[in-house]
């Protein structure tokens, strides 16, 4: 018998990294999954390997309606919704503050914040009737201390933290708990799209990562993976984890226990380099560029 046996999820950002070790890690422990993400092609694949337990969904979270038919998906086809994991997110808009663009910065919170208010809007009505429920968000050491991400990326993931904590302020009357699980350095390929890189790069620079850069950088010496996270998520997702709300929980091999980062902050730009990756900045404003625009596209 699985940790969560019989439950039903919903697990957006499934087709990749977090996403996707959760998924597999939900169905193995028993679970039914309806799973969102942009990417069709990936989702559909990872949907036919977890078997009759999975279904797949073409979902961006930057719309409202795609959010909530995931959630009547998994109640028409699954009878429930136990659990809500708002995981999907990107790396979203860098660089100096006063570079950003105005419209790139609305669509990074569109994309890692208010995804995630949706996806806890749409689930507590579903829950409140049922009587019980588990909201888990992915939100990141970045929204807890400065100097682990981008501006728009950090201010977005301490509102998720945030917003765990006075959801789960208020909907713990109804036997429903609001956790966000935070992560370190985990070697996923967010880290090469971040910087505007194609995701064979991102793969290629995941692995890197994963080998060299992130097992230096705190007191567990190896790189967190996306199963690290996923077995974090399937606790706080399970009846073992039932007193537990409002709560952000670290896993980031030690991570932010240290005082200040003793890593040459020079020495990911030039594995960048070893790689055959050159002019970062230029990448990166391509990317911003390229997320600016989305603002003004129709979400599909």
């Amino acid at each position: 018998m699985g940790k969560i046996d019989g439950k039903v999820a919903v697990i957006t950002g499934c087709a990749s990294g977090i996403g996707k070790a959760t998924s597999k890690l939900f169905v193995k422990e028993g679970a039914r999954v309806v799973l969102g993400d942009i990417q069709d092609e990936l989702g559909k694949d990872l949907a036919e390997e977890l078997g009759s337990n999975a279904i797949f969904q073409h979902a961006n979270v930057r719309s409202e309606d795609h959010i909530k038919a995931l959630i009547e998906l998994a109640v028409e086809k699954f009878g429930k919704l136990d659990i809500m994991f708002n995981n999907a997110g990107f790396g979203g808009v860098g660089g100096p503050i006063e570079e950003i663009p105005t419209d790139a910065w609305d669509v990074t919170m569109e994309v890692m914040l208010r995804s995630i208010f949706l996806g806890i809007k749409h689930a507590v009505p579903i829950m409140k009737k049922q009587g019980y429920g588990n909201i888990i968000s992915t939100a990141s050491v970045a929204g807890m201390r400065t100097g682990f991400g981008p501006h728009a990326y950090s201010t977005a993931k301490a509102g998720i933290i945030h917003l765990t904590h006075t959801a789960a302020m208020e909907l713990g009357e109804f036997n429903i708990r609001v956790n966000c699980v935070a992560p370190g350095g985990i070697a996923t390929a967010i880290f090469g799209r971040g910087f505007g890189f194609p995701q064979d790069w991102a793969e290629r620079l995941s692995n890197m990562l994963k080998s060299t850069f992130l097992s230096q950088i705190q007191p567990i010496k190896r790189a967190g993976l996306p199963e690290d996270i996923a077995k974090a998520v399937l606790w706080l997702a399970s009846d073992e984890s039932s007193f537990v709300s409002g709560h952000a929980l670290l896993v980031d091999g030690g991570l932010l226990s240290r005082s200040i980062l003793d890593q040459d902050t020079g020495e990911l730009e030039e594995r960048f380099k070893a790689l055959g990756i050159e002019d970062m900045e230029e990448h990166r404003r391509k990317l911003n560029e390229e997320i600016a625009k989305m603002k003004h596209e129709p979400i599909i």
